[in-house]
């Protein structure tokens, strides 16, 4: 069996595999591109919540791409096919496009990640994109995949219809945003952890039912083995931000404990 790679991750994802990914949310190539040699199946950048923006884009895709290994992948500020676009012409595998509430938003995003005659993206000429993915339209729309988040009521309403979207690779669920959306004051509120955990099965159900991958993201790899075992098909691990945070406490923590 050959070694997966970045190349092979939009048709991975459509065959439902089991994906485990990492967040980045820092500006920073330098580990960025360290994360993207440890195995990861993709790495997703943060152009929505974030402290990269749309510069800070393509080196972090160049990062990424450097180590060979994991897809580079971005999530979007908004389905502005403009924005979608320019994500893609960076060389990103795949874009997720937050906040979307119905079938009408999804069809827009999936449109944006194809070219003519199926979709409404432009030809990108000679940028990062055509150096990874080529430049036959039908070739390089196979290789990029479009993944669509479910963080909000109406989109939990509608997820059968949406999950049915001609085109859509995936959906991902934003599972502080949902919490909120259900009821809960905080993300972990014990009040909305039932509702969430009832939506999150629906989410699942409705997304196997369509044929397409469902993914969540999670605070730990713990946390990411249990969704995948319920029945997620791609999970993202916390992130570089939390994680510096984390390890920073902790060896202050083991620093100040000598006696």
């Amino acid at each position: 069996m050959s070694t997966p790679s970045p190349g092979d991750f939009a048709e991975r994802l459509r065959r439902r595999e089991r994906l485990v990914g990492y967040w980045i949310a820092c500006d920073n190539p330098v580990g960025t591109e360290r994360i993207a040699g440890l195995g990861y199946d993709y790495v997703g950048v943060d152009g929505q919540h974030g402290v990269m923006h749309q510069p800070g884009w393509q080196s972090a895709m160049m990062a990424v791409d450097a180590r060979g290994i994991a897809a580079g992948v971005i999530r979007v500020p908004s389905a502005d096919p403009v924005v979608i676009g320019t994500a893609l012409d960076t060389g990103a595998r795949a874009v997720i496009v937050p906040m979307i509430e119905t079938p009408e938003q999804v069809r827009t995003s999936v449109a944006a990640c194809r070219h003519w005659p199926v979709g409404t993206r432009s030809l990108s000429g000679p940028v990062r994109a055509e150096l990874r993915l080529g430049d036959v339209p039908a070739r390089v729309d196979r290789q990029v995949a479009c993944i669509v988040m479910v963080e909000t009521a109406a989109a939990l309403e509608s997820i059968e219809p949406i999950c049915s979207i001609e085109g859509l690779d995936a959906v991902y669920v934003g599972p502080a945003d949902l919490s909120v959306a259900l009821g809960a004051s905080h993300f972990g509120d014990p009040s909305a952890a039932e509702a969430l955990e009832s939506a999150l099965g629906r989410i699942v159900t409705a997304a196997e039912a369509a044929g397409i991958a469902c993914g969540i993201h999670c605070l730990d790899g713990d946390s990411a083995a249990r969704r995948l075992a319920e029945g997620f098909t791609f999970v993202t691990v916390s992130s570089d931000i939390t994680h510096l945070q984390q390890a920073a406490a902790a060896h202050l923590r083991a620093a100040r404990s000598a006696g």
